[in-house]
């Protein structure tokens, strides 16, 4: 008889990073991870430094990554969206427009 075995290291609390899925004991969510894999082209030995995790909380979030990819992939282009337009609207700009 099989026993499926799961490692309990990727949790979701919508009190935590709005409810994203995130790494048990931090607050660094799977698409924090996967940005640093993606876009930054690390390895997990240097994510693990990066976030100052464990090699595998770091294998745990890609592991979840790539089983909910276009989830989390959705979600990083909005907050991206978000980002550009609170960025365009200077939210939370001190500096005086002069013009």
């Amino acid at each position: 008889m099989q026993t499926i075995q799961s490692i309990n290291l990727i949790a979701t609390d919508p009190k935590i990073r709005s409810g994203r899925p995130f790494v048990v004991g931090t607050t660094i969510t799977v698409a924090d991870v996967a940005i640093v894999k993606i876009f930054h082209a690390q390895g997990a030995d240097d994510i693990a430094a990066w976030f100052d995790i464990s090699l595998p909380q770091v294998y745990a979030a890609l592991a979840y990554y790539y089983e909910h990819k276009a989830e989390i992939d959705a979600d990083i282009r909005e907050r991206d969206r978000i980002a550009v337009e609170m960025k365009e609207n200077r939210v939370g700009s001190q500096h005086v427009e002069y013009l």
